[in-house]
């Protein structure tokens, strides 16, 4: 080897740590994490996280992930959307529960891909063009079935059998028209099934509540379910003292209200769709693009129920009920 071969030999031998170091760099996905409230829901991040490491990603090897939360402030959410974006990430996948967070990123960035973890009525909100053909840069997974309205108001039925009316409250407009029409219709066939009589209860906001829970105690209600909305889940806490204050069993669509003392949900489980979540992560990282990917439909149900709220309403829920439960908080 003459002395020109020896030195590319040895620059060549010199540059393949960089070489190697440069390729790793290469491979570390970029994930912006957008939440409304994590603290109220960290068991949905942990789910996400533990499906990316099923699929071989770990923070800090061959992952970062910029966490941006709106601590439950969801005006927050457009400015910090627009910080993700700004760091020009891989993906931003938004905590599931609601339509808002996906919303606020959709606005901010028409290019960068999006992935929800659980969103109501993502069709009818705006989100995508269809469920087999999202369209976009957005995808992700669904967490409502309108049919589901009728098996909560079976289990409160069930729960509480000698309920002759149900109070049940909306927000007019908080779905899709067309979804909108199917879970009012599931809602009066159900309860036509069961013997028992609705009364639909509108709250356009937050300062209709007073006057929706007195509605429904002069109307004699004997119990509540609770219709999917954002506003409904940002203002949990306030529906289920309510509930409690007019002493009315109610069901809920999230199990964030049993854990702040509501009496039982049935729904989606938002940790299963949340884990859910890292396999579309995966598929674009490796180049899919979002709006090839199918929003997939919840294939995981829940049922929890809080036996406390329980006791303090006089309530004993039939075994045949907790033998159905997912989880039964004591």
């Amino acid at each position: 080897m003459d002395r020109r071969s020896t030195v590319l030999a040895l620059l060549a031998l010199g540059a393949a740590p960089f070489a190697a170091e440069a390729q790793q760099a290469a491979k570390i996905a970029r994930i912006g994490y957008l939440a409304t409230n994590p603290a109220t829901s960290p068991h949905l991040r942990e789910a996400f996280l533990q499906g990316l490491r099923d699929l071989g990603y770990v923070e800090g090897r061959n992952l970062v992930i910029e966490y941006r939360n709106a601590e439950g402030k969801v005006e927050r959410l457009p400015a910090l959307a627009a910080e993700l974006v700004a760091l020009k990430v891989d993906v931003i996948v938004t905590e599931g529960g609601s339509t808002v967070v996906p919303l606020a990123v959709k606005r901010a960035t028409e290019t960068l891909p999006i992935v929800f973890a659980g969103a109501a009525d993502p069709v009818g909100s705006g989100l995508v063009t269809s469920l087999a053909r999202p369209g976009g840069n957005v995808t992700g997974l669904s967490n409502l079935t309108a049919e589901l309205v009728g098996k909560r108001l079976e289990l409160l039925k069930q729960a509480v059998p000698g309920v002759g009316q149900v109070a049940v409250l909306r927000l007019p407009g908080a779905l899709g028209e067309r979804t909108e029409k199917e879970m009012l219709t599931g809602a009066e066939v159900a309860a036509r099934g069961l013997g028992v009589q609705l009364q639909f209860v509108e709250a356009r906001g937050p300062a209709d509540f007073d006057r929706a829970f007195s509605d429904m105690t002069r109307a004699r209600a004997g119990a509540l379910t609770v219709l999917p909305s954002n506003m409904f889940l940002r203002e949990h806490r306030r529906l289920v003292d309510l509930a409690a204050r007019h002493r009315l069993p109610a069901v809920y669509v999230l199990r964030e209200f049993v854990d702040a003392g509501g009496l039982m949900s049935y729904g989606a489980s938002l940790t299963d769709s949340s884990r859910r979540a890292a396999t579309y992560v995966d598929k674009i990282l490796k180049g899919a693009k979002p709006g090839d990917l199918p929003v997939e439909q919840p294939t995981k149900f829940e049922l929890v129920i809080n036996l406390k709220t329980a006791k303090t309403l006089g309530l004993t829920i039939p075994q045949s009920v907790l033998r159905r439960a997912d989880e039964v908080i004591q």
